[in-house]
């Protein structure tokens, strides 16, 4: 018996060119081509699309300071004091006193010792698993471990699979999201393989669904077995906790953490930018050891003082930490009330599920026609089956724009027929 296998036809450029569109084609059939939305105004609770004003659901600015007064004036300072930018990387030229106080800043404000800047979260997520297992750190024949649920954000997923590319003597032990249980059971079965260095690694908020990693539980898992735990908070610094200080703060762990990942990009002042977080040596260990903190320019100066002052803001008042949480009580219950299907939870991320991907597609489209900017998700960012749209609330919203929107969503969901009574909140 012989068997065939279909042997890959070198493409040149033409035809390269003429596959990828085809591929594309097929994307825009299936409705799960993304488009970009021409944004004509600055980020707020509104934006101006099109030449009309609409409400924004659609981003992560949970606490309205990517366009605050004092953001906007600290930027401006960083800009006239310190340039526009560095033109190199930090240990080459220098490094600016804002950097040192925003690190300073950052490691007070999470309750640990020391944090490092990157460009992005993205950037410090994958940096921190790469350069964790790159030494032997005076050690032979070993395997480390990273334990990391599976719907964590892709720049963990990505980092996992560099450091086990770069270092082939890390393994990787997903489990299934936020099972205590499962993480538990494959803790206790690896006791015996004699792992150097294990990590747990989960969000803290996780950005498509807006539940919580359970931490208490967690922490308790690295303290039994010896494992280190890494929590991104990029969408939960800012927004949860009394004080906004995370996911830690909100479940009543805080200082337990040990190693935080986040960004600046999202409630710290919406601009760019992402940190490591934790115990003093582990951060002088990147510095030497971080091929994107080695390798790349770092954070912009105006961004760098903006982001001082999103930290000024909520160490003076957490107010905007309190409006957040009231815009976002306020539209859960009045979007199921409409008849919407949403995932349970307390974050401003509410996913209203739709389930097909061509149905979030044709409801956001609808949503924008009738005055509200909200995009929708589909596989592979979701699983398959459960398409949904992503709302974000934000501080910056007042009622009526709340109210803007949900009537828009009635409109819509009356239009598309996607509307079910039967989870009404009294």
């Amino acid at each position: 018996m012989t068997t065939s296998t279909k042997s890959a036809t070198s493409l040149n450029q033409e035809a390269l060119y003429k596959a990828l569109g085809a591929d594309l084609d097929k994307v825009k059939e299936a409705k799960t081509y993304k488009l970009e939305v021409p944004v004509e105004s600055e980020q707020g609770g509104t934006v101006t699309v099109g030449g009309r004003v609409v409400v924004m659901l659609a981003s992560n600015n949970y606490l309205g300071l990517s366009n605050h007064p004092r953001i906007r004036e600290a930027a401006r300072k960083g800009l006239e004091q310190f340039g526009f930018g560095m033109a190199s990387v930090r240990f080459i030229c220098g490094t600016q006193t804002i950097h040192k106080q925003l690190e300073e800043k950052l490691a007070s404000f999470l309750g640990v010792e020391d944090a490092i800047l990157h460009g992005s979260c993205f950037a410090a997520n994958e940096a921190f698993f790469t350069a964790l297992f790159s030494g032997d750190l005076g050690m032979t024949d070993y395997r480390d471990v990273i334990y990391s649920d599976r719907l964590n954000h892709a720049s963990i997923i990505d980092g996992v699979r560099l450091s086990r590319i770069a270092v082939k003597t890390t393994d990787a032990r997903p489990y299934d999201h936020n099972d205590i249980e499962m993480l538990s059971h494959m803790l206790a079965e690896d006791e015996s393989k004699g792992y150097r260095i294990k990590v747990i690694a989960t969000d803290g908020v996780f950005s498509m669904e807006g539940d919580v990693a359970p931490l208490p539980e967690l922490i308790k898992l690295s303290k039994k077995y010896g494992a280190l735990l890494f929590v991104d908070d990029s969408h939960s610094t800012g927004v949860l906790g009394a004080t906004g200080r995370g996911t830690a703060e909100h479940q009543n762990v805080f200082g337990q953490i040990d190693v935080y990942s986040g960004t600046l990009g999202k409630a710290l002042g919406g601009a760019a930018g992402g940190y490591i977080a934790g115990k003093k040596e582990l951060i002088d260990y990147l510095r030497q050891k971080s091929r994107p903190y080695t390798f790349s320019n770092t954070v912009p100066p105006p961004i760098v003082a903006a982001a001082i002052e999103a930290i000024n803001i909520l160490q003076e008042d957490n107010s905007l930490v309190a409006r957040s949480r009231e815009n976002t009580a306020y539209f859960r219950k009045e979007i199921v009330n409409l008849g919407f299907k949403i995932l349970e939870g307390d974050h401003p991320i509410v996913p209203v599920m739709l389930g097909e991907a061509a149905v979030a597609q044709d409801m956001s489209r609808v949503l924008l026609e009738e005055g509200v900017y909200v995009r929708g998700l589909w596989y592979p960012v979701v699983p398959k089956g459960e398409a949904r749209l992503r709302v974000q609330i934000s501080a910056a919203h007042s009622k009526e724009h709340l109210d803007r929107a949900l009537h828009a969503f009635e409109r819509a969901g009356k239009k598309l027929k996607v509307l079910s009574f039967s989870n009404r909140i009294s």
